[in-house]
């Protein structure tokens, strides 16, 4: 934990204009007393599954990955947190007082500004910033709805080639970890990764897939392509 700097003041100002609008007094207790200022590594766990809520985190940089994971082990991709948004599985667990129904955790070094739950009910007491708040929910949850969609409709060789795209033309990541964004397990996507590689359209390295055909990725994301 760390004191704020000038620089944390005015990038927390521009990412949540919320936190601006809020009553100087309110604003400066806030800030002042009531605000951890976090400096953490790639891969810190920030909070845990059915733990307590200790604080609601607005990102200045990096990014936190949320997700649920089952007793099996297997984990589920629900958002990522990046500067400027918010973490609404915090939020609901602080508004219901309940359990977190998730965990988050680091994948870049990432700069962060935690509310106390008290400051939190008190910054929503002021009606911009609980706007804010719940526009941000409402966008989530879209979000969540169309992951449900995609988890209970699409085909796991259609999801997996749309995860693929959109990086460019090399990813520098593990078959776990696009499990784990996919939630399922690692043998499935290295299955359906060498299937895509006899195809023609990739090629697999340590920790590194080559995008070799992504019109063909494309087609089968948007289901143009029978199962491979």
């Amino acid at each position: 934990m760390s004191l704020p700097t000038a620089d944390d003041l005015q990038r927390l100002a521009e990412l949540y204009p919320a936190v601006a609008d809020l009553p100087e007094p309110l604003r400066n207790d806030v800030l002042s007393r009531q605000t951890m200022w976090l400096e953490v590594p790639p891969g810190t766990t920030l909070f845990e599954e059915q733990s307590p809520c200790q604080g609601f985190p607005m990102v200045l940089g990096g990014e936190v990955r949320v997700a649920r994971g089952s007793a099996q082990g297997r984990s589920l991709e629900l958002y990522r947190v990046g500067p400027g948004e918010l973490c609404v599985v915090s939020a609901s667990c602080l508004f219901g007082q309940q359990l977190l129904s998730a965990h988050g955790q680091t994948t870049a070094p990432t700069r962060l500004a935690v509310l106390s739950p008290a400051a939190l009910d008190a910054c929503c007491a002021h009606e911009p910033f609980r706007r804010f708040v719940f526009g941000v929910f409402a966008d989530r949850l879209a979000d969540l709805m169309a992951l449900a969609e995609a988890v209970a409709f699409q085909r796991l060789d259609q999801r997996l080639a749309a995860a693929l795209l959109g990086h460019g033309e090399v990813l520098h990541t593990s078959h776990q970890a696009l499990a784990d964004e996919l939630g399922t397990v690692r043998e499935m996507v290295t299955r359906l990764l060498r299937r895509f590689e006899r195809s023609g359209w990739l090629a697999l390295g340590r920790e590194r897939i080559e995008i070799r055909d992504a019109a063909a990725l494309r087609r089968l994301s948007a289901g143009d392509i029978p199962a491979v």
